[in-house]
């Protein structure tokens, strides 16, 4: 079993608690690098560009764009938020980046209705969304206590 909370002590600086059945270790996060939504949000929009790599040309200023932008927006409104100096602002900007993250969505799906994305790559993006989301409201929900 792994278990994780967050306790943030100042924006600089977030504890995290990792439970595991070898029993618990704390953890200080320093930097935005160092937050798992911020990794996997990254790996979301490594897979975001592989999968719109393959759309038509065509869409290189419509669709392609669309669901690029998107996408890079909830790492970099993450990492902007942890850098800010209040946790009313990390709570603002993770708000944001969960709106960039629901935005993933709709292009996602727009392309697999167009046959764009194979049904099977539309399902693994939409994966990807639902992880990061999940991480995020854990760390929104923390952060709000």
């Amino acid at each position: 079993m792994l278990a994780v909370s967050v306790r943030v002590i100042t924006i600089t600086k977030v504890l995290v608690r990792i439970l595991t059945d070898g029993g618990d270790t704390i953890v200080e996060l320093t930097t935005y690098r160092e937050l798992i939504v911020w990794q996997k949000a990254m790996d979301l929009v490594e897979a975001v560009y592989k999968a719109s790599s393959k759309f038509p040309h065509d869409e290189i200023h419509g669709l392609t764009s669309q669901i690029r932008k998107a996408a890079v927006s909830v790492p970099s409104n993450v990492a902007e938020g942890q850098g800010r100096r209040t946790t009313a602002d990390f709570l603002r900007h993770l708000s944001i980046a969960y709106g960039s993250l629901l935005e993933v969505e709709t292009p996602t799906l727009i392309a697999s209705r167009l046959n764009y994305l194979a049904t099977e790559k539309c399902n693994e993006l939409l994966e990807r969304t639902a992880e990061v989301g999940r991480l995020m409201n854990g760390l929104m929900s923390s952060l709000s206590k």
